[in-house]
């Protein structure tokens, strides 16, 4: 297995890889950088089926080691961690040779890997850890004629066989209970009533992009079952499997316009973001752990990135942490009545699997369209932004209230937790099937 150098694609991969090597055919190679490999060793116990292999980038001036993974990085050097990322094709090259494994998997930013497993004689599988939802908006600009599941729809048109794929979502781990500061996050909430707290998360907070996106995709729902991911069969050499978002690809059309600004204006626009959000929370009223992550190296402080006095104004309802939160942990305690997310894919799926209804403010890539569709499904509410493509803390407010408090909320909360159940429901028989088809391809 052979993910990008982003945690929201190596924990499905690494979900993936785990409900893998239950089954007693699969001996599972993890091969990433070891910033990488180091976060899945503190957050996670798996099985000695899963061994994890080093994949070291070449040095670069501006490139030390800790940038070696998209956790807290700057953004303007994405290009450069791209280079170097291909320049490591010959390590990785080398690490195919040995030990030879029967099936790659790979992600979406290396297509020089299945070439290179080709020219070994390995087949190749291609893991989006992207939903069905974005595949079927783009497909359909392309041949608008699609009806039923989208599932289906995509393995007409490709004329490949499609697979459906459980959510990979991790399972909140016990043992955190008595790490430093969960504790204390734990015996905050058991203070707070049932479904009265928001917790907002934004995973790495990354401010690149101006975003407008009002009136993005109406009517939605009806073409996309969202339930479902897939496997999709092509030939010896290569195999996709969708798991419901495409991350890495801009969705586009005249209503969503995205620019890539400088460091200094993305810095502006994160400080704006932060405000907003911040007075959005504090105009709603409700209860709130909000989770603020700065990009690695930064010297900025919670309580100056802030409006003035606003932890003091909210300190009896809210809780602010820098850096790290178990949000597994918190989404699953029973006062927590929203989600306030960026809605990257794995986000949402974790919020669906704990039944917690999801304030959606999207920020780029497949957000948009994810937020949409939780909107139209009934799982949650998009704060729509303004021409500009900033929040404003008046609507946010709303949506807040709306989703905890209002009785339209109660419906969403059950709606959210009626779709987990359905596919924890589902879960174990796709994942048999997912099973098959790669021994299959294995021969």
């Amino acid at each position: 297995m052979f993910p990008w150098l982003a945690q929201g694609h190596a924990f499905p991969f690494l979900e993936l890889a785990k409900k893998l090597a239950k089954r007693s055919n699969f001996h599972i190679c993890f091969c990433s950088t070891p910033s990488i490999l180091n976060s899945i060793k503190q957050s996670d116990k798996f099985s000695l089926s899963i061994q994890l292999i080093e994949l070291h980038l070449p040095s670069l001036p501006e490139l030390p080691p800790q940038y070696h993974t998209t956790k807290g990085f700057p953004p303007h050097l994405m290009p450069t961690l791209e280079e170097a990322f291909d320049m490591a094709s010959p390590s990785f090259f080398n690490i195919l040779k040995n030990p030879s494994p029967d099936l790659l998997i790979y992600d979406l930013i290396q297509p020089w890997a299945p070439a290179l497993a080709s020219s070994l004689n390995i087949p190749a599988v291609y893991f989006l850890v992207s939903s069905a939802a974005t595949s079927a908006f783009m497909f359909h600009g392309i041949k608008k004629n699609s009806s039923g599941k989208y599932i289906d729809y995509l393995s007409d048109l490709i004329k490949k066989k499609v697979v459906p794929v459980d959510p990979l979502v991790q399972d909140p781990v016990e043992e955190d209970d008595h790490e430093k500061g969960v504790m204390e996050i734990i015996q905050w909430l058991d203070k707070k009533e049932r479904s009265s707290t928001v917790f907002v998360s934004f995973g790495s907070l990354i401010i690149v992009a101006t975003i407008v996106c009002s009136q993005m995709i109406p009517g939605l729902a009806h073409l996309i079952d969202c339930t479902t991911t897939g496997l999709i069969i092509r030939d010896l050499t290569s195999v996709v499997v969708t798991d419901r978002d495409l991350t890495g690809v801009v969705v586009a059309d005249r209503d969503l316009g995205a620019s890539i600004t400088s460091a200094e204006k993305a810095n502006s626009d994160f400080q704006e973001e932060m405000e907003d959000i911040a007075l959005g929370l504090e105009l709603s009223g409700v209860n709130f752990i909000w989770v603020v992550r700065f990009p690695c190296g930064a010297k900025s402080k919670v309580d100056e990135e802030l409006p003035k006095s606003f932890l003091e104004r909210t300190k009896e309802r809210a809780m602010v942490i820098e850096g790290w939160a178990p949000q597994m942990k918190i989404l699953g305690h029973p006062s927590i009545g929203g989600f306030g997310s960026h809605c990257g894919w794995s986000s949402v799926m974790e919020s669906m699997k704990l039944g917690v209804p999801i304030i959606g403010m999207p920020m780029h890539l497949d957000q948009p369209l994810n937020a949409r569709l939780v909107e139209d499904v009934g799982i949650g509410l998009e704060v729509r932004r303004n021409k500009c493509g900033r929040i404003q803390r008046e609507e946010m407010a709303r949506v807040i209230k709306e989703v905890v408090m209002e009785k339209d909320g109660g419906k969403m909360k059950r709606k959210t937790r009626e779709m987990g159940e359905a596919i924890k429901e589902k879960g174990e028989e796709e994942i048999e099937w997912v099973a098959d088809e790669l021994i299959h391809l294995c021969g």
